[in-house]
């Protein structure tokens, strides 16, 4: 702590911490693919699914993924996202 008293020492690090989330919240964001999504040669889009965290290359039919399943959280979140436009890719 050195010369800084325990109030301002706790402020500056709650202002450090602030700075490198905003930093991670801005990579985070432009890491994200916008826009159309990559698609292999087959025209399928290649996203990574979040229910089993892998790689998959999937046909939109109606804007959802083809391996979508109505009720499931993670499914629902990824065909929202697909359709935004911002999903994991590979």
């Amino acid at each position: 702590m050195s010369d800084l008293g325990l109030g301002e020492w706790v402020r500056t690090a709650a202002r450090r911490a602030g700075r490198t989330l905003e930093r991670a919240r801005r990579e985070y964001s432009t890491g994200r693919v916008s826009g159309s999504l990559p698609r292999d040669d087959d025209g399928r889009a290649r996203i990574v699914c979040r229910r089993y965290a892998e790689q998959r290359a999937v046909r939109l039919p109606d804007g959802k993924p083809e391996c979508f399943e109505s009720g499931n959280a993670d499914c629902e979140s990824c065909a929202r996202d697909v359709a935004d436009g911002h999903v994991e890719t590979w």
